[in-house]
């Protein structure tokens, strides 16, 4: 799939919002990708996981399992293991911090690809990459569906998003949104 594809589909779904929204991040925007509205269609949900599979295995080996964090990266983990035929593990919030619950375990030595839904400053994928590191694991590649930083998060291994977009984004006290009145919604999962 193209990105214009990919675009198309998010807009078809009603999945790319426009108003003023705080993200999970914190950060404040005008627009908002709502993936949970194209992924609760299986077939979008199964080509997105395995065009991602397809361009991670561009950038790296085929990896022991494929990790995600919860919420919004559960089906899309799913998906990319799916195509790759691997586990998908997804990390949860216990206390404030992502950890590996319901029995899930990373093996010492055992290579993953860490996965998410839309990545803003990429906090969430480096909180799952140090679950990883923590169980022994080794990501190896990291990957999106979209990437609403316009290409400019680091996360220090191989990265690929199927969609590279760069929405502005403000911190809450500098937002121009606010500052004209408005109030930010949260539609995401935190």
């Amino acid at each position: 799939m193209t990105q214009e594809e990919i675009l198309d589909l998010f807009k078809s779904c009603g999945a790319l919002l426009e108003g003023h929204f705080r993200l999970s991040s914190g950060l404040h925007s005008s627009r908002y990708l709502q993936c949970a509205l194209v992924l609760q269609h299986p077939d979008h949900a199964g080509t997105l996981g395995s065009t991602l599979a397809a361009r991670l295995l561009e950038r790296a080996a085929r990896p022991g399992l494929v990790i995600a964090p919860a919420l919004g990266g559960i089906l899309v983990a799913h998906e990319v293991a799916r195509a790759l035929r691997v586990r998908a593990l997804f990390a949860e919030r216990q206390d404030g911090a992502l950890t590996l619950r319901r029995g899930f375990r990373i093996e010492p030595g055992e290579t993953c690809f860490v996965v998410e839904d839309v990545v803003t400053t990429g906090g969430s994928t480096r909180e799952t990459m140090d679950v990883v590191k923590q169980s022994g694991g080794v990501v190896t590649a990291a990957g999106a569906i979209m990437d609403r930083s316009g290409g400019s998060t680091d996360l220090g291994v191989p990265s690929v998003a199927l969609a590279v977009l760069d929405f502005p984004n403000y911190p809450p006290d500098n937002c121009p949104m606010c500052q004209a009145g408005s109030k930010a919604v949260k539609p995401g999962s935190r």
